[in-house]
């Protein structure tokens, strides 16, 4: 079989080590359609392919690690999209809904959580591997710095688990930076009870300037409310908790001047 070559613009780091591969695949649960983003050279496929609990199909943009794992895999093959996962239909798809794992390309690692954020009725659950100031980001509670806009939207609707660090030298080539394996699964929120789009505004105003108290991001874009003032406006973003970013978009609703 002809060897994959990492290419950089597809942000490919290609994990070596089979233990960490078999962590990873053992790190989901069981049962259902699971869909393996970026699969590569095939490392963590063929643990997800041992497991009988789970149907796995996969999402490869390179063309060179498609015709690889067709070798290699090739009862694998027909379940192999050759696509970009950000730009497949999911609800046509797997309209049963489905799983979704991988070692993301860390060039699109936000763009994939958002791509499951707005998919999130069809993906009870998610482990992946991402730069470790992606996964710190996405699992902290309120008061860190680290914590921000992802943070709050994808725990609003999940529980998020920062399982373990991977260090630099069991990829190829090596990434610059150290690694980290997150798990997400669905919470119990079906509704956050607030205008969701707005919430979503909200968040993503607050943090624009946080390093401000609330009070100027919000009203340069949902202006002055009218002159009234919210008690958390002397607070910072990354402070604040999802249900108290619910509580805060209700109040905008009410005073803001929504557009």
């Amino acid at each position: 079989m002809q060897e994959v070559r990492a290419k950089k613009a597809l942000g490919q780091h290609f994990l070596t080590d089979e233990n960490i591969a078999r962590r990873i695949a053992g790190a989901l649960s069981g049962g259902g359609d699971v869909l393996e983003v970026g699969c590569g050279t095939g490392m963590l496929t063929q643990f997800l392919l041992e497991r009988t609990d789970i149907t796995l199909y996969g999402a490869e943009v390179d063309g060179e690690s498609i015709g690889f794992l067709h070798s290699r895999f090739p009862d694998f093959a027909p379940r192999l999209y050759d696509g970009d996962f950000l730009r497949m239909p999911l609800r046509e798809m797997f309209p049963g809904g489905v799983k979704v794992i991988g070692n993301f390309p860390y060039n699109i690692s936000s763009q994939i959580f958002f791509k499951i954020l707005e998919n999130r009725d069809l993906v009870p659950e998610s482990v992946g591997m991402v730069q470790k100031e992606v996964a710190v980001r996405l699992a902290e509670p309120p008061g860190s710095r680290d914590y921000g806009i992802l943070s709050v939207l994808l725990q609003a609707w999940y529980d998020i688990e920062y399982l373990f660090t991977v260090h630099e030298h069991v990829f190829n080539p090596p990434p610059k930076v150290k690694s980290a394996v997150i798990r997400l699964r669905r919470n119990g929120t079906r509704a956050l009870g607030c205008d969701e789009a707005l919430f979503v505004r909200v968040v993503k105003a607050a943090f624009s300037q946080r390093r401000k108290m609330l009070k100027n991001p919000l009203k340069a874009v949902f202006g002055d409310f009218g002159g009234a003032e919210h008690p958390w406006f002397t607070r910072r973003a990354e402070t604040l908790s999802v249900a108290e970013f619910v509580e805060l978009t209700r109040w905008v609703e009410v005073h803001g001047t929504v557009r």
